[in-house]
């Protein structure tokens, strides 16, 4: 069920809910529009916008005009920063970190190009402490992160095409696995240096592997996301090579993969050509619950609000924000199916 919608400024390609208590209403939507001509630029922004529950305050109430953007995160609750961190890895090489004042604007607390390359993907270690950074040569780096100053630690060649995800083991923050369009999935153990290649797989995935999702309820279970259109769940507890891969085929390429912040094993997809999608998982086994087709354009961002929520409201309280790319729609809906059984 739709509860509102807006387009924005540029092609819209990330959406993410901000974690953090008193914020929980604000969306980040990020762009990347690529300007064609004899001196082609690759433009982007960050828009704001108040979610309630029921839609009637959905409005934009700040943006910042940036460099394309390919991936925005908020900072993890329970890290060593209690703020409100945005981060942002664009088109133009750089890593920054904007903070969200209590005015509601986003403020640059730090920005540095820390790449010749383009940053395609990133994420916070779950201390708030390092950020790993994926890059359009298949390099990966690891990025100290204080309110002072980034500090690259570790960078190494991970992949031989784009590297479109580089995310931390939640339950174990000196794992980092990456993903990319040479159709390898890896995991690096960051306590050596440079880091250790704990395994690959570059079998299973027939394209490029787009996004690395682990689960916060079961430390022994992974996704991954592929251009082959097929969620994956692994079981990683052999680290020689992940085992018991599973599959389950959602139609379109599978560009981003949540878990919702509340209900253990449910997955929100966004499947390029096939809309968006909510996968529920249980004992090692994904079934498509629902399926969200109100987009015009490829499906790429895709979000679940964070917001608590009583034991008698909890399917209204229920939000997803999802944007596609090039009709620039951003939208926010509710389940219509009960996912809380």
């Amino acid at each position: 069920m739709e509860v509102a919608h807006c387009y924005l400024d540029g092609n819209a390609d990330a959406v993410e809910f901000c974690p953090h208590d008193s914020y929980t209403h604000v969306l980040a939507a990020a762009t990347y529009t690529l300007q064609e001509g004899d001196n082609p630029r690759r433009s982007g922004s960050i828009s704001l916008l108040d979610v309630n529950g029921d839609g009637d305050d959905f409005k934009l109430f700040h943006r910042v005009d940036t460099a394309g953007i390919f991936d925005i995160k908020w900072n993890p609750v329970g890290g060593n920063m209690d703020k409100p961190m945005l981060a942002q890895a664009d088109a133009d090489g750089c890593l920054r970190i904007h903070e969200l004042e209590k005015e509601g604007f986003l403020r640059e607390i730090n920005g540095e190009k820390i790449s010749s390359s383009m940053c395609l993907c990133l994420d916070w270690n779950p201390a708030s402490t390092s950020i790993s950074v994926g890059f359009s040569d298949g390099s990966v780096s690891i990025i100290s992160f204080s309110e002072s100053k980034l500090d690259i630690v570790q960078e190494w060649k991970a992949h031989d095409f784009e590297l479109w995800a580089a995310s931390f083991d939640m339950h174990q923050s000196h794992l980092v696995y990456t993903g990319s369009d040479d159709c390898k999935f890896s995991c690096w153990d960051l306590r050596d240096s440079p880091s250790n290649k704990v395994f690959l797989n570059s079998r299973v995935h027939k394209m490029g592997v787009c996004c690395i999702a682990k689960n916060p309820s079961d430390p022994n279970s992974l996704l991954t996301g592929s251009y082959d259109e097929h969620l994956r769940i692994w079981d990683v507890r052999s680290m020689s090579k992940p085992v018991n891969e599973t599959s389950v085929h959602l139609g379109g390429g599978v560009w981003r993969l949540k878990f919702h912040p509340y209900v253990p094993g449910l997955v929100l997809a966004a499947c390029m050509h096939n809309g968006f999608a909510i996968v529920k998982i249980k004992e090692e086994k994904g079934e498509v619950i629902e399926t969200y087709s109100k987009h015009g354009s490829l499906a790429y961002g895709a979000d679940w609000q964070r917001k608590e929520f009583s034991q008698e409201d909890k399917q209204k309280s229920t939000l997803v924000a999802t944007c596609s790319f090039y009709d620039r729609l951003l939208k926010i809906w509710m389940p219509e199916n009960n996912i809380f059984v």
